[in-house]
């Protein structure tokens, strides 16, 4: 598969603040790709100059072949961007914003009211975009990023101020709009969505690149142990005992119960069941917490990612 966006050494400053900085990294044609990372961290201004809209001080970029300060108008006919916050008439009706946005391009959508279908708004195409929810508004921003049939999507928060049924729905989409062999690249703020969409994660932090890899690869390579949090009934078992349980590295008493640290739950889990039954006790409240991105970016930056 070949290179879809290429950054070399990319650097955007707006005065003293340096917003992006020194970032490399490129994405293959056919992936998701999610960038994560709090408010501020240089996000959108990374995308933003992949889109055309901003030119870097230092570095390079190429998108589909294309150079972003020196090549818009080619980019903006074969990308498409889905925005944090569309506007449109609010009396503009679905199927009219369409086919208007579809004749903003030299090559649109061969058929762009497939898209009401495919975005399933068929029975929102005569109403107007002030009558629709949060997540029809967002299944029409991305309509209109669809409009020109683009290889590339590009979209910015997708899912903020969604509720979670709106989330999941737009998640479904994203997996529909990529088995069609087009390219993603996602910003988010939810590292559970960016786990559940995204073939690749990059995480930045103070407009810097601090991790790239595979959601897996990030969460194993951390080396955060899941933890099986259970309340044990029917005996005094002091922590002690429980220090011998196969894979499990150490044990914590706490009110009520205990905190077992494993790297294999389910190998601790078992063993944690045999004990239980040869004291004769009775286990209850049990729960494991498995590591998941927001650990991989607590661990990185040292603060929880929506602060």
């Amino acid at each position: 598969m070949g290179k879809v966006i290429e950054c070399n050494r990319v650097v955007k400053r707006y005065g003293d603040i340096i917003a992006v900085n020194d970032v490399s990294l490129s994405i293959d044609e056919g992936e998701v790709f999610g960038l994560v990372g709090p408010n501020g961290a240089g996000k959108t201004t990374l995308i933003e100059m992949m889109e055309s809209i901003r030119t870097p001080d230092s570095g390079s970029i190429r998108v589909l072949g294309l150079d972003p300060a020196v090549e818009a108008d080619e980019i903006k006919e074969k990308i498409g961007v889905q925005l944090q916050t569309t506007s449109i008439q609010p009396h503009l009706k679905v199927k009219e914003a369409i086919k208007l946005f579809a004749g903003l391009y030299r090559q649109p959508h061969p058929h762009p009211d497939e898209l009401l279908q495919i975005l399933a708004l068929e029975n929102k195409a005569d109403s107007f975009f002030i009558k629709l929810s949060g997540g029809q508004k967002q299944r029409v921003a991305i309509a209109l990023a669809l409009v020109n049939d683009p290889s590339l999507l590009f979209c910015d928060e997708l899912t903020t101020g969604l509720d979670p049924q709106a989330r999941r729905n737009m998640w479904e989409l994203v997996r529909d709009i990529k088995s069609h062999g087009k390219t993603l690249f996602l910003t988010t703020h939810y590292m559970e969505e960016a786990e559940a969409l995204c073939d690749r994660v990059g995480i930045i932090d103070n407009g810097k690149i601090i991790a790239l890899d595979t959601p897996r690869n990030l969460v194993s390579n951390l080396g955060v142990e899941s933890k099986v949090l259970f309340n044990l009934d029917g005996a005094e078992i002091a922590a002690l005992e429980l220090n011998g349980l196969q894979s499990v590295s150490r044990v914590e008493k706490r009110e009520g119960g205990f905190i077992l640290y494993t790297n294999d739950a389910s190998q601790a889990l078992q063993g944690l069941l045999r004990f239980a039954d040869a004291q004769n006790c009775r286990l209850s409240n049990i729960r494991t917490e498995i590591p998941n991105l927001d650990d991989v970016f607590l661990t990185l930056t040292g603060r929880e990612l929506r602060e």
